[in-house]
């Protein structure tokens, strides 16, 4: 049997699936607290512009996974959720995504052209290793609960927590050559990298992705189609 979400059936809230999706949300939330705390602090003593764009973002997924556990929390308790609460919400947490490209952009620029020369970080590369490990872990269970469920918004999620481990990987890679190369621009590079995941993450959350469910007009097809219905990612 497929587990695909299907468009125009409501999420199973009431199963095992729908409580381990909020249990997932708030691993979220507190992995990326502790994350951005300790990314920040290090990227700071180091003077790495990944490291810190790095941490800032983790704080911002925060933001991102308060709303879905927000949303979750009151499809579970036979609630309807506020849209135009989280539409603003998203609004916010979009422009701090652009916000973030545009300091870490800006900083780069500034390294390459003043050729600052920031310290080695070996807690950046044990935490960035260590969510190499842990980001992709959370974006498959989340993305199985999420299909279990019939849930597009926590297979959405998902998707965003994976697009969360390809910027460990990139931010881990960055630190890693400095460390073993002693290459300069590498920590400008990662952090135009960092950038670019940044502007597609707030695009996302402009465009309300991560509450769209399953009445989103785009993702609607005709019943007689005989095609399945799309998913974010990653459709079996």
């Amino acid at each position: 049997m497929s587990t695909t979400p299907t468009t125009g059936t409501a999420p199973d809230v009431t199963g095992p699936a729908a409580h381990r999706a909020v249990r997932y949300a708030k691993f979220t939330i507190g992995y990326n607290l502790v994350e951005g705390v300790v990314a920040v602090s290090a990227g700071a003593v180091a003077g790495a512009v990944s490291l810190v764009g790095f941490g800032i973002d983790s704080g911002i997924e925060v933001a991102a996974a308060t709303v879905v556990l927000v949303r979750l929390l009151a499809e579970i308790r036979g609630g309807e959720p506020d849209e135009a609460k989280e539409r603003k919400a998203l609004k916010f947490i979009a422009l701090t995504f652009f916000a973030l490209a545009a300091y870490v952009t800006v900083e780069g620029v500034r390294g390459l052209v003043v050729g600052e020369k920031p310290d080695t970080s070996p807690v950046g590369i044990a935490l960035t290793g260590l969510s190499i490990v842990v980001m992709p872990w959370l974006a498959r269970v989340k993305r199985r609960a999420g299909r279990e469920m019939n849930s597009r918004l926590v297979v959405a999620d998902a998707s965003e927590t994976r697009l969360c481990a390809w910027l460990s990987v990139s931010t881990f890679a960055g630190l890693l050559a400095f460390a073993a190369f002693g290459w300069t621009w590498i920590d400008p590079v990662a952090g135009f990298v960092i950038a670019a995941f940044a502007v597609m993450e707030g695009r996302e959350a402009w465009e309300g992705e991560l509450v769209c469910d399953d009445g989103c007009e785009n993702d609607e097809e005709p019943a007689a189609s005989g095609t399945a219905s799309s998913c974010p990612d990653d459709c079996d």
